[in-house]
């Protein structure tokens, strides 16, 4: 029966003869990862500011409903300058939301494409030595 140890041991040995599993692609990854999250955080703390602004630009337009107004047409006027205002404010902060999303877009498709420009030299050079090695196996 295949035991852990053996396992273990099989595994070990698989990763220290394969080329393509070497420190240098864990430490490739592991930038990728660094840089992707980088990318992630930016792009959150981007969007929360802007949540932020138009939240606080939201709550000083609400400051006039606060106020006592004589007649009850001025409320509707109120009320009419409030929406009005959010509906010219709103395609602005929404822009600026797809801008936002565009930037983290391009920015992450131009880490995966130098990832996979990087792999495929990495990969292509470690071809290139293996297959200069010569392969020997024993028949059984």
């Amino acid at each position: 029966m295949f035991t852990f140890d053996e396992y273990t041991k099989n595994f070990e040995k698989f990763s220290t003869q394969n080329p393509f599993l070497s420190s240098h692609s864990l430490d490739g990854i592991l930038e990728f990862n660094s840089k992707l999250s980088k990318i992630a955080l930016e792009t959150i703390k981007k969007n929360t500011e802007l949540s932020q602004e138009w939240s606080k630009e939201t709550l000083n337009s609400l400051d006039t409903f606060t106020k006592t107004q004589k007649n009850p047409s001025d409320y509707s006027k109120v009320i009419n300058d409030f929406v009005t205002q959010q509906t010219q404010s709103s395609p602005k902060h929404i822009a600026e939301f797809a801008e936002i999303a565009k930037k983290a877009q391009l920015d992450t498709i131009d880490l995966y494409m130098s990832a996979g420009k990087e792999m495929n030299e990495e990969m292509t050079k470690t071809a290139k030595k293996t297959s200069n090695k010569t392969v020997v196996t024993s028949s059984e």
